[in-house]
């Protein structure tokens, strides 16, 4: 018997077949040529076109005998055309007996085989066509990285320090700590930026903050602190102070988070920042009442419930200034334990995610929603750096 290569298959008969008794393959293969000898006419004999090619090797499959009776799946490749294979495929479901068994053939699919191809070439071509569309980028993409190549090439001296092309000309300058932080703001377009060497600061430092409006962009960690405390100690005039996230340096990052820390400056005049501490520093003003600048002890002004017991009272004070400017809010346990830290606009948030939240002390505004919140979650006292004009049964306010 011939067998049709496998490129020139158009299409697939499959069927089934129940015989009302056991069977094997050479009966089931019998029938089929025997009992459809001559049905369709010489050119559709089934013999002559498996001779010529045009149908292939005849398969049986999945042959299963239970209870007496057999059953199984015919498959039969042709190359024919399709009116042609429709009469090959109707015409075996003309048998009756398959060896001396009564016996149905039931054609379940006619299938074209160039259509599954279609369907796999449309399905690969679509997959191809967004590979490619993901490697061409997108055009302000590239203006972008252009910019940020050329603003990077842009970096200069200011009498020895690395800086950016307008500090000489600009009235106002950004100081930071190395030459990679003034190359990341020149990417993102901020050209007034000078690298004042860490704690490194010398007299020319100091001079140029004497003569313009100055802002000390600190890396979010305690060395940030100790070049504020340097500058300070040098006699330099700082205006304001911007602060990257925590655990984030200035060079590391991104035009949102640039943009944003500049955005958010503070004015010395009005605000302290606050510095971190070492431990055995905390440890020891822990044991005596927070001051502020004035040497005057933090008033509060306490609303709902009854009176505090005095450890609250105690790290209500200690964490209003040391949160003070700080756009954070913290979250504390009964036992007044910390259970996290988290920007302003994240508390809402991170209340309904804590459990047996005590005490929540805020340097934002406590609004009516945030106040929701903290009720449901059984928060005892909400304290806060600004005013807060709502009451609540529930909850202890405190205003520092």
């Amino acid at each position: 018997m011939a067998k049709l290569a496998q490129t020139s298959i158009k299409y697939v008969v499959r069927a089934k077949f129940y015989a009302n008794g056991v069977v094997e393959k050479p009966d089931i293969i019998g029938a089929l040529f025997g009992q459809t000898e001559g049905l369709l006419g010489p050119d559709l004999d089934l013999r002559e076109l498996q001779r010529t090619g045009k149908i292939g090797r005849i398969d049986v499959v999945n042959i299963k005998v239970e209870k007496g009776k057999t059953t199984g799946e015919i498959i039969i490749p042709s190359s024919l055309g399709s009116t042609e294979s429709a009469l090959i495929a109707a015409a075996i479901e003309t048998i009756e007996r398959i060896g001396p068994c009564d016996a149905e053939i039931k054609v379940e699919a006619l299938e074209d085989l160039r259509t599954i191809k279609r369907k796999y070439i449309t399905e690969r071509a679509k997959d191809l066509l967004a590979s490619l569309l993901s490697q061409v980028p997108d055009l302000n993409v590239l203006t972008e990285e252009i910019l940020q190549a050329v603003r990077a090439g842009e970096i200069t001296e200011y009498k020895g320090m690395p800086a950016g092309p307008d500090v000489a000309t600009s009235e106002e300058v950004i100081f930071v700590e190395g030459r990679a932080d003034v190359i990341n703001l020149l990417k993102h377009g901020v050209k007034n930026a000078i690298a004042i060497g860490g704690t490194s600061i010398n007299d020319e430092v100091v001079n140029l903050s004497k003569e313009k409006i100055v802002t000390v962009f600190l890396d979010g960690d305690r060395g940030g602190d100790l070049i504020l405390k340097e500058l300070q100690d040098m006699g330099a005039e700082i205006d304001y102070i911007a602060r990257a996230p925590p655990g984030k340096e200035v060079e590391e990052l991104t035009k949102k988070e640039v943009f944003k820390a500049l955005r958010d400056r503070l004015p010395v005049n009005k605000k302290q920042i606050p510095v971190m501490e070492a431990k055995e520093e905390k440890t020891q003003k822990k044991q005596e009442p927070k001051k502020q600048q004035n040497g005057s002890i933090i008033k509060t002004k306490t609303s709902g419930k009854g009176e505090l017991p005095e450890e609250v009272k105690n790290l209500v004070n200690e964490q209003l200034e040391e949160i003070l400017g700080t756009r954070a809010s913290a979250i504390f346990d009964e036992n007044l334990q910390l259970l996290g830290r988290v920007p302003v606009k994240e508390l809402a948030n991170a209340l309904k995610q804590v459990e047996k939240a005590y005490v929540v002390v805020t340097d934002g505004e406590v609004t009516s929603a945030l106040l929701k919140v903290a009720e449901s979650k059984g928060v005892k006292v909400v304290a806060s750096t600004k005013k807060i004009p709502l009451k609540s049964r529930k909850i202890t306010l405190i205003q520092g």
